[in-house]
């Protein structure tokens, strides 16, 4: 089923019912359409709903039409530019869905995707091209999802099981990206941690201060490790924590509506379905003062700093600089960040990685890779998975922590403080780097 999904932010309103305090405050959606096409969900017309209701909205166009976009009150529309959404009720609405002919010698690529993930590029909607067209498809699934396939009229996708790939423009095409729960490993200072596609965790190392005292967890979607305290994200959006508390890193109980957690040093973060940010434990450095961040749609935590990606590319930072890991504020078109002990990492659109902050250990050099899908930032070395399933790293490799060289079939990469953990395809996992804790036994693993 596609998603729904629904946005956090609203736009205030206030009727005289709700002023006259005689029940739930009700507001009227006016839905119409030009020609070309009609709304049929939830129809066109005159409709009431409570405040605070979240409603699907779904528009068809004609033989010869393709949908454009909502135009009118569309502030909380999900998706302005997708047939299929929804709209959030704060106010009286009209909304109309405008369609347009296809021009000749056009064509109409519609696109979506399922819960745990979206499309990137060109981004999710409908968009119009010349005919023969190739067109750049990119998939990236949340935390907690994988990449599954692209289904509908995919007779022209040149790999439907591959996240990058591209589309012939040879006709009218609607294509959906789909995203499953996927099992993932974390990487902690001297410890791993390991999420079983049936929600259950496992971890090997330190746990000096119980922070591998995971094994109760259930119906967990992602883990993250940090130094001595593990976080877990519960299929319902609330986070669990494990490990030594100081400073308040485990005061993750109240949390809700969470859709991805860091954590690395003494602070630990959840990221809303809304787009905004929680932060617990140590801010002496500013770390945790992302209160006022809005739209992100992915988060970092390093050491004592904190990154955020923004949904129209771009990346936010906050803590500490003294290496210039937060200078971010030029970089743009990322899909992904990643922080380490003392440097920022982000991967862009086409691949490539940029990196910021301490360099002393060369763990910032990756202006030479391509192909890459993943990236993740250790102790002092910076980890990326390429789009063969193969991987590469950069930095320090006093324990052999860089020694990736032979890997394949990997699918996603974790770094930790001086160690760095594969999962494979089928499920296995591999690690190189130092054992002393045994961090690195995770050889009989099978998270499938």
């Amino acid at each position: 089923m596609l998603k729904m999904k629904s946005i956090g932010v609203f736009l205030a309103g206030v009727s005289l019912l709700g002023m006259i305090g005689c029940g739930p405050t009700s507001y009227t959606l006016i839905i119409a359409s030009t020609e070309g096409g009609s709304v049929t969900t939830p129809g066109e017309g005159a409709f009431t709903y409570e405040e605070g209701a979240v409603i699907d909205l779904v528009a068809e166009a004609i033989d010869g039409h393709y949908f454009v976009d909502w135009t009118g009150d569309v502030g909380t529309v999900d998706n302005a530019n997708s047939p299929m959404t929804t709209i959030g009720i704060q106010g009286d609405y009209a909304i109309t869905a405008r369609f347009e002919q296809i021009p000749p010698g056009k064509f109409v690529l519609t696109i979506y995707s399922t819960a745990g993930g979206w499309v990137l590029t060109p981004g999710e909607g409908t968009f119009i091209y010349d005919e023969g067209t190739v067109v750049n498809l990119v998939a990236n699934g949340d935390s907690g999802y994988r990449f599954m396939n692209w289904t509908g009229d995919v007779g022209a996708i040149a790999n439907v099981d591959s996240t990058a790939t591209d589309i012939t423009m040879n006709g009218n095409y609607v294509i959906t990206a789909n995203f499953e729960t996927e099992f993932m490993v974390s990487a902690g200072s001297y410890y791993t941690v390991g999420l079983r596609d049936n929600g259950t965790v496992v971890a090997v190392g330190e746990s000096c201060c119980g922070q591998c005292d995971v094994t109760n967890w259930i119906d967990i979607i992602q883990v993250a490790a940090g130094w001595y305290h593990t976080v877990g994200l519960e299929s319902d959006g609330t986070a669990v924590a494990a490990g030594l508390d100081s400073s308040g890193k485990r005061n993750v109980g109240n949390w809700t509506d969470i859709t991805e957690v860091s954590t690395d040093g003494y602070h630990t973060l959840g990221l809303r379905a809304s787009g905004t940010l929680l932060a617990v434990g140590d801010n002496s450095l500013g770390q945790c003062n992302v209160s006022e961040w809005s739209d992100i749609t992915q988060v970092a935590a390093g050491y004592l700093h904190t990154v955020g990606l923004r949904t129209d590319g771009t990346v936010v930072a906050s803590g500490d600089n003294n290496h210039g890991q937060c200078n971010v504020d030029g970089w743009t078109e990322i899909v992904q960040v990643a922080a380490g002990h003392d440097h920022t990492v982000g991967l862009k659109a086409d691949g490539t990685v940029v990196a910021v902050g301490g360099n002393s250990l060369e763990q910032c050099n990756v202006d030479s890779w391509t192909g890459i899908v993943q990236i993740s930032g250790g102790g002092y070395h910076t980890i990326g998975l390429k789009n063969d399933g193969t991987v590469v790293s950069v930095g320090y490799d006093s324990s052999g922590q860089c020694d990736v060289d032979g890997w394949k079939d990997i699918i996603q990469v974790a770094a930790g403080y001086d160690h760095t953990i594969g999962l494979k395809s089928d499920g296995t996992v591999v690690a190189v780097g130092d054992n002393g804790h045994g961090q690195c036994d995770v050889s009989d693993w099978d998270l499938t």
